[in-house]
């Protein structure tokens, strides 16, 4: 059992949310830049002056972020057309991910954002600034962590055709990937109390920021 990147996750729950329907995906392509905090609050080292671009080392998916995603879904028999590009920020905050999708169905402004509201994994939020959010984590989260899979700022999602979303979110640190070593963590110890076991942590699964 893998438990994928933050980053990933992120990729993973839009694609699920937004370009899923009735059961299957329906997506032509997905596109991504992950722009990653240069390092964690709590480190004192490695941080970076200025933006520092990523390589793209793997030929198919770019990064592992969109690769990492498409084995994910592939256990689920989807074979996605994926590819992203990362870049380092001068910030501790919080990664931001750019997304823009192309869907095999014609949708609306306002049934991507239904659709989200909808995923109560997912939190929005009319906040675009990235401290304002991470704050939010800091004061209101489990240890200043937000689990929610990813904070989507609901004015920077768009439409520009009828097949085509864009927009930004942002990644909740490590939160989403260490939610799902827990989930991951007791499916094996005891599958039957799995969902009852993780009310605990539902109240950290913010639906809005």
């Amino acid at each position: 059992m893998q438990i994928v990147s933050c980053n990933t996750h992120n990729i993973s729950v839009l694609l699920k949310t937004i370009g899923w329907e009735n059961g299957k995906a329906h997506l032509d392509a997905g596109r991504f830049v992950c722009m990653r905090r240069a390092n964690d609050v709590s480190d004192s080292k490695d941080f970076i002056a200025s933006p520092e671009a990523g390589k793209h080392d793997d030929p198919e998916f770019g990064t592992h972020h969109a690769r990492d995603a498409y084995h994910l879904f592939q256990t689920l028999g989807e074979k996605l057309n994926l590819f992203s590009s990362a870049i380092k920020i001068n910030t501790q905050y919080m990664h931001t991910l750019w997304f823009d999708l192309e869907l095999g169905y014609d949708i609306t402004a306002e049934e991507v954002k239904s659709r989200i509201r909808a995923n109560t994994r997912i939190a929005v939020t009319e906040r675009r600034s990235v401290n304002q959010i991470f704050s939010f984590g800091r004061d209101h989260g489990y240890f200043g962590r937000i689990f929610s899979q990813t904070v989507i700022p609901l004015s920077t999602v768009t439409v520009p055709q009828p097949r085509k979303v864009v927009g930004f979110c942002y990644t909740p640190q490590d939160g989403n990937s260490l939610l799902s070593s827990v989930a991951a963590t007791l499916k094996v110890l005891e599958p039957s109390k799995l969902e009852e076991r993780l009310d605990v942590l539902r109240p950290y699964i913010f639906r809005e920021i």
